[in-house]
């Protein structure tokens, strides 16, 4: 399968007063469509600023971050917003989904934003909302819904304007076991059937077992993780 995420040579420093942190130190990874990997590593490994850069929200200090075919390392700042729209999705441990409007709407917003037509962004809604076993609670606002029923949303989202890439950080952390299950597997489907590249960070060692491979972060780098 072709690669749609590709980090090469990453790093990233921090000044602290005269002091120079290192979080990344020349990590390298590349992740193919329609493949999962999940992320685990202790807080404070550089995880977090993994996500950023590799969802173009954070510039690295040094190396390069491709999505797709496009290497994104030094576009400017409108041009980043673009690709972030277009080609990453995002899912995070709380859902953030608009209160005051329904699932529906929910996910129709950024296809909205990208300048779909209300009629195509409600036909995608709703075929994403089917893919995770939510279309029954379309119509209903987020307080409405259970935490389980709003990541799901969250995760129909994400992925509304068919990006190339997934990243997501702790998405069941906030479940109880029997909910995060559901989740995850509704998650594997979209992943798989739409030919996702998926970053999964994770605390739940269960979830990962059950991802394509395990990565976590030493020194700097990504490397293979035993299990």
């Amino acid at each position: 399968m072709s690669i749609a995420l590709e980090l090469k040579g990453v790093g990233r420093r921090f000044l602290q007063g005269e002091n120079e942190l290192t979080v990344l130190d020349g990590a390298d990874m590349a992740i193919s469509a329609g493949e999962m990997v999940a992320l685990v590593a202790p807080s404070g490994s550089g995880k977090s600023t993994l996500l950023q850069i590799a969802g173009l929200l954070e510039k690295p200090t040094s190396g390069d971050v491709v999505v797709g075919d496009r290497d994104c390392s030094r576009l400017d700042d409108k041009a980043r917003t673009a690709m972030r729209r277009r080609a990453i999705g995002f899912v995070y441990q709380f859902h953030h989904l608009l209160p005051e409007l329904s699932a529906l709407e929910n996910v129709m917003i950024p296809q909205l934003i990208l300048g779909r037509s209300r009629k195509d962004a409600q036909a995608r809604a709703k075929t994403l909302l089917g893919y995770m076993r939510i279309s029954a609670r379309a119509e209903h606002r987020p307080a409405e819904l259970s935490g389980g029923e709003q990541q799901r949303v969250a995760i129909a989202r994400a992925v509304a304007n068919e990006p190339q890439v997934l990243l997501a950080d702790e998405p069941t952390g906030n479940l109880d076991p029997t909910t995060s299950d559901h989740v995850f597997q509704s998650l594997t489907t979209l992943v798989r059937e739409q030919g996702l590249a998926a970053l999964i960070a994770t605390h739940n060692h269960e979830l990962a077992s059950r991802m394509d491979r395990i990565v976590t972060l030493h020194g700097g780098r990504i490397v293979p993780k035993s299990v």
